[in-house]
């Protein structure tokens, strides 16, 4: 009989960096033989097709396939017996072959019903939670977004009403933060030292005990300090404090939805940034991610956006027998699809297979 699998559950809201993070431990793996489990939060699998875009999760001929899981009918926390259960129980049958297994939340997630799940004896005699980590967008924080208490980041940003009541998103970035074993600050590079430092302050006034703050620029940290930290985490829960602790269900993203599009359609780069940036100021969108066909360039551009701060790069070039679409998907609060679809489709090149879907 195998040793238990360490499990690491990567969490964080949305935006955070999360999937930069599992990339580059994919990318580093320094032999590790890493399964990863993807909850994306809305129809299309922009994260799970990130990941696999790694060509380091081999599909080796036999009955392993490959070791990306994306599960997308809901929130994880949520749907963990329909969903999760079945997928590690795969796993678990594989476990000869599997060193580590990553698992990251969606971000609107709870940490710690998940965990819950390695108590019971379906997984627990094979499994074990080697560590949660939580990501924080030391950018957003920054800002203001989400923080517990408004005063502390008055000198950072304009007053925000939101700020001064309790949120169901607020809720959940300090549950998230309650749950973990080293907190991953990220986007660092995005402030100067003296609001780094205002940050960590603000994230440590949230931690219910003493857990280690690191810091990483686009997602790049050492894998040893991620994997390996023996936490046992489904055996000490009493200790990570939640919101949701009495209650046998919750309901935090109940207004929060995602919309998706696909288009045959090419765009040009700073006008469809330029439009996303005018939609998130008019509906309240807090996560734009996707793949953008552009004109004359023979490579896929991968686009991300955080409010209205927007990251994008080119991963990998189109396959010949791939179309060339644009795949965007909008995770929000009330979202109005056909107002997104419609200012998009202005701006839009029509292809020779023209069309929309979503």
């Amino acid at each position: 009989m195998a040793a238990k699998i360490p499990v690491t559950v990567i969490t964080g809201f949305l935006g955070s960096g999360k999937t930069s993070i599992i990339r580059h431990l994919l990318q580093n793996n320094q032999g590790r033989r890493i399964a990863v489990v993807v909850n994306e939060f809305g129809e299309l699998g922009i994260d799970g097709e990130l990941l696999k875009s790694c060509q380091i999760c081999p599909e080796d001929g036999d009955d392993s396939g490959n070791n990306i899981f994306e599960l997308t009918n809901g929130c994880l926390c949520c749907t963990v017996q329909e969903e999760f259960l079945p997928t590690m129980q795969q796993l678990l049958k594989r476990r000869e072959s599997i060193d580590y297994i990553l698992i990251e939340t969606s971000g609107l997630a709870l940490p710690k019903p998940l965990v819950k799940a390695f108590r019971w004896p379906e997984i627990r005699a094979g499994a074990t939670v080697d560590a949660v980590i939580t990501v924080v967008d030391c950018a957003a924080v920054a800002s203001g977004t989400f923080a517990s208490d408004p005063k502390a980041v008055a000198a950072q940003a304009k007053a925000d009403d939101s700020l001064e009541h309790e949120t169901p998103l607020q809720e959940l970035f300090e549950d998230q933060l309650a749950c973990a074993d080293l907190v991953v600050l990220n986007k660092t590079d995005l402030v100067d030292e003296d609001t780094k430092a205002q940050v960590e302050e603000l994230i440590k006034q949230e931690l219910p005990r003493v857990v280690k703050i690191v810091e990483s620029d686009r997602g790049t940290i050492d894998p040893s300090i991620l994997l390996g930290l023996q936490a046992a985490v489904e055996d000490n829960l009493e200790t990570r404090p939640s919101h949701h602790d009495t209650e046998e269900e919750h309901d935090h993203d109940d207004e929060i939805t995602s919309t998706h599009l696909i288009l045959d359609r090419t765009f040009d780069l700073q006008q469809l940034l330029s439009e996303l940036q005018e939609l998130v100021q008019q509906q309240e969108i807090y996560r734009i991610k996707g793949f953008v066909s552009v004109p004359s360039k023979s490579m896929r551009l991968v686009i991300q956006g955080v409010g209205t701060r927007f990251d994008q790069y080119y991963d990998r070039p189109w396959q010949p027998e791939e179309a060339r679409q644009t795949r965007l998907v909008f995770i929000g609060r009330n979202l109005n699809s056909s107002e997104i679809e419609s200012q998009l489709l202005k701006l839009g090149v029509r292809s020779q297979e023209s069309g929309v879907r979503s």
